[in-house]
């Protein structure tokens, strides 16, 4: 009854208010229907607090976003489960599920009492224009009687994560490069990239699985042999994007940042298309778990977008190049930079010494902040070092200028498209 009380709305308190005043008047000036009206309404507020506070319901809930990855601009679907696991019927239960602005308004909904195991489902859509990872939720539940006299409220703790990529744009074939690697217990003499697996035999040693034997070899050498399984050979690139705060200008969606990150998941998409390996290198160096992604872009390029959805801009002025001992040396890279300064040539020289491809599209920051300080001509810079490069402007068609790009260079082998067959 405290509780039920303590959830007494404007219009409960009113009742009773009215109900307390009629009485006191109907005392003094002696009129006892007056009286009357007076219990009436005093009854009604305190037995709607008596039944929706004294009654014990369980409210079970769950929420499933789908999809929970998503590009910007697309909508994703929420679903709620509520389910009464509670003996008693539930009154009216006001929803309202707790969402981020950037995500639209909060959805609230209305759903009349439920039954003991009955259950109710409820969805609606969210949409953001900006990348990031969200939290849906939690839940808040209002239980308020037919008249409104009371409601009290519940809230679930749960949250359901959204991740919203960037905004990826299809881009055509273009002359590519790469160092071709691959792993396994022994690698063939001969290999034609992009065939299926490659099993060959060896001797059977102390620890091998039993299922791995080969048993039509093991016959006709006369001892155990075992399938010794390749793993097909495969092109690498590195896709650098400079996420310099002093290397970018603009705000918000607007910014030059948001530009170059937008264009960095396009091209990691197209060359997880074309039978890449890409791993992501910011200005602080490799990603946290950015290790090469590949093959089917609709999941291994996944990982890849999501380090991009919650990329952020650092302060550092300029670029740690640790990441160049990496032993992948030698494969194709792909820069999406910002402004090019000169005290960037030497590590945008290294850049260039540790592949054998360097491509870069350089955005020309000074068109997002034209009463900014003058900043160089990155292309220029870039091409004088060895890079191919063009620029990047707002407005631009990015698959105009990925197309631009690849007539730039020379006729290469393009990757994984155009395989050739490697000798050791």
């Amino acid at each position: 009854m405290r509780e039920g009380l303590s959830g007494l709305t404007t219009r409960g308190r009113a009742f009773l208010a009215a109900g307390v005043t009629a009485v006191v008047c109907a005392l003094v000036i002696g009129q006892p229907a007056l009286t009357r009206v007076g219990v009436l309404l005093m009854t009604v507020p305190l037995l709607a607090a008596y039944l929706v506070g004294g009654s014990r319901y369980r409210l079970a809930l769950v929420r499933t976003v789908s999809p929970q990855l998503v590009a910007a601009g697309q909508p994703a679907r929420v679903r709620l489960t509520i389910t009464n696991e509670g003996r008693t019927p539930t009154g009216i239960l006001l929803l309202e599920d707790q969402v981020p602005y950037v995500l639209g308004t909060r959805p609230r909904f209305v759903l009349e009492g439920i039954g003991h195991g009955w259950r109710r489902h409820v969805t609606y859509q969210v949409r953001s224009d900006l990348r990031g990872r969200f939290q849906i939720g939690p839940m808040s539940v209002r239980v308020t009687d037919p008249f409104g006299m009371v409601e009290l409220g519940r809230a679930f703790t749960t949250t359901v994560p959204l991740t919203v990529t960037p905004r990826t744009v299809p881009l055509p074939a273009i002359p590519l490069g790469g160092v071709w690697s691959g792993s396994g217990d022994h690698r063939p003499r001969a290999f034609a990239s992009g065939s299926a697996e490659d099993v060959t035999v060896r001797e059977y040693r102390r620890g091998d699985e039993l299922r791995r034997v080969h048993w039509r070899s093991s016959a006709r050498v006369g001892e155990l042999m075992v399938r010794r399984e390749e793993q097909p050979w495969q092109a690498r690139a590195t896709l650098v994007l400079d996420n310099r705060l002093p290397a970018h200008r603009g705000q918000g969606a607007a910014s030059s940042l948001e530009a170059a990150v937008s264009a960095a998941a396009s091209i990691a998409v197209h060359l997880t298309q074309r039978g890449y390996a890409v791993r992501l290198v910011t200005a602080t160096g490799e990603e946290a778990g950015a290790e090469w992604h590949s093959r089917d872009a609709t999941i291994n390029a996944a990982p890849l977008l999501e380090s991009l959805a919650v990329l952020r801009a650092t302060p550092a002025p300029r670029f740690d190049s640790g990441w160049l001992a990496d032993p992948g040396q030698g494969s194709l890279m792909v820069a999406v930079l910002g402004a090019v300064e000169e005290a960037d040539a030497p590590v945008l020289r290294r850049m260039r010494m540790h592949t054998s491809t360097a491509m870069a599209l350089a955005l020309d920051v000074q068109a997002w902040a034209p009463d900014s300080p003058a900043t160089l001509d990155g292309a220029s810079v870039l091409g004088g070092y060895g890079w191919r490069a063009v620029e990047l402007r707002p407005g631009s068609r990015l698959d105009a200028v990925w197309q631009e790009l690849g007539r730039l260079g020379t006729r290469q082998p393009t990757g994984p498209e155009q395989p050739e067959e490697l000798v050791r």
